[in-house]
């Protein structure tokens, strides 16, 4: 089996831009069908299911207790978090982790993922710019999230984003209308949606961070009420 493509910070990105319009294709990702997260989590290293792998520096899957009653579900992977290869551990996964503990919640014992397990990004410069993930992409990756729910059963998924919501719930579903609401999916029996907490770092003002983080809060202490283990 090849290894996941590195990232290498000195590429061509003319070249890569140019190319990327051939390259693309999606089609959906096959688990293996076992018991063993740990296995699913090898064999999703290797997805070359859609064009994402050739640009990012490898898969980020799910991390977390197979026990845990809670699975926290975001867009995908971040520039940190690509490098890094785990979930959440950019400027975006500080403020989950301090929202997570404002609520009550202790982040080693929820399973944190994505439902994108590659970064998309653009070049800008010398950096890599965050891409929305398309329907196509979306729908390429949800096997694995179907695997992760499978084996980790959680009580309840907190989908975070209009990504991870509209890929649980359908593209018509709007997290503004339906936030803090445990609700019933075909992918997951209880959900309940929030923002993503990279939308706090959008925020045009203190005031308005603030205000947002403390709704966020809110709907995470809802969570771990309807997980009902607070």
């Amino acid at each position: 089996m090849m290894a996941p493509v590195a990232y290498n910070p000195a590429a061509n990105f003319d070249s890569i831009e140019m190319t990327k319009g051939r390259e693309e294709y999606a089609q959906p990702a096959q688990p293996p069908d076992t018991s063993s997260l740990n296995a699913v989590r090898e064999a999703a290293a290797y997805c070359t299911a859609c064009h994402l792998h050739k640009r990012g520096t490898q898969t980020v899957f799910g991390q977390g207790p197979k026990s845990a009653t809670m699975m926290l579900v975001g867009e995908q992977p971040g520039d940190y978090e690509d490098v890094a290869g785990k979930p959440f551990v950019g400027p975006a996964g500080k403020i989950m982790d301090r929202a997570l503990a404002d609520a009550g919640i202790d982040r080693k014992q929820v399973y944190v993922t994505n439902a994108v397990k590659h970064f998309k990004w653009e070049p800008r410069g010398k950096r890599r710019i965050h891409q929305k993930p398309n329907s196509r992409e979306i729908a390429a990756c949800r096997p694995w999230l179907e695997a992760e729910l499978r084996l980790v059963s959680p009580n309840l998924v907190v989908a975070m984003g209009a990504t991870a919501a509209q890929d649980i719930f359908g593209p018509g579903f709007r997290v503004t209308r339906e936030r803090g609401k445990v609700l019933s999916s075909k992918l997951a029996p209880r959900v309940l949606a929030t923002v993503h907490p990279s939308s706090l770092l959008r925020q045009p003002d203190e005031e308005s961070r603030e205000r947002e983080y403390r709704h966020f809060v809110s709907d995470l202490r809802a969570a771990l009420r309807a997980t009902g283990e607070e």
